[in-house]
């Protein structure tokens, strides 16, 4: 095919972000920190750890953005039982299988995360590409993760389909040149409205229909 699928991690392949944000407030409640609603749309989702640390705690240091991140990631997992792939994602991969589409993901999580999110998943077969936090230099609403992920497929970004679920993986999908399908787990269709095409789940959703509705 033509024409390449990018999937962001949470939000995409599974609905965690409601887990992640219980572990976030457990850890910012730790360390001092009120988080708010706000704070989780604005300033946390989409973003590496570092990034958001940053934004909510001000000036780090590299070794304490570390700690803060393995503890907070530590703490989700540990919390996160109930962990299946969003509706449909199976069928859609498989059918994507079908069709020879190559695919990646590109995330704002650590490779510890990807790692348990597969396994958890019974996913790893459909995903021989990956980049995780440890790509880029700039996290999402920065472009990188995307540029990068259709170079490590060896397709033009405007020949590349991203899932995004977050309002910064959106813009960084868009500013990458790509196609952006936008998944309702995280934000409303209406909040999502610089997505080119939006959809609830993946279930009933083709992939070669989907390609001629966004080309």
């Amino acid at each position: 095919m033509d024409y390449a699928f990018i999937f962001d991690m949470d939000g995409v392949i599974v609905d965690s972000n409601p887990t992640h944000k219980i572990a976030l407030k457990q850890f910012c409640k730790e360390h001092g920190y009120d988080l708010s609603e706000t704070d989780l749309r604005e300033k946390i989702y989409g973003r590496t750890n570092k990034d958001w640390l940053l934004n909510l705690f001000g000036d780090l240091d590299e070794q304490t953005i570390k700690k803060y991140a393995e503890e907070k990631e530590a703490l989700f997992r540990s919390l996160y039982s109930d962990i299946k792939p969003v509706r449909g994602l199976i069928d859609f991969l498989n059918a994507l299988d079908t069709l020879n589409i190559s695919r990646a993901i590109a995330t704002s999580a650590p490779r510890a995360n990807v790692d348990f999110t597969l396994e958890k998943t019974k996913t790893e077969q459909y995903f021989p590409t990956i980049l995780d936090d440890s790509f880029v230099t700039e996290g999402k609403p920065n472009p990188q993760i995307y540029l990068k992920s259709a170079q490590a497929l060896g397709f033009n970004p405007a020949k590349c389909i991203v899932f995004e679920d977050s309002l910064s993986g959106v813009k960084a999908g868009k500013r990458a040149g790509c196609k952006v399908v936008g998944i309702t787990t995280t934000h409303t269709a209406e909040e999502l409205n610089e997505t080119d095409f939006i959809i609830e789940h993946f279930e009933g959703l083709d992939p070669q229909s989907l390609i001629s509705r966004l080309y």
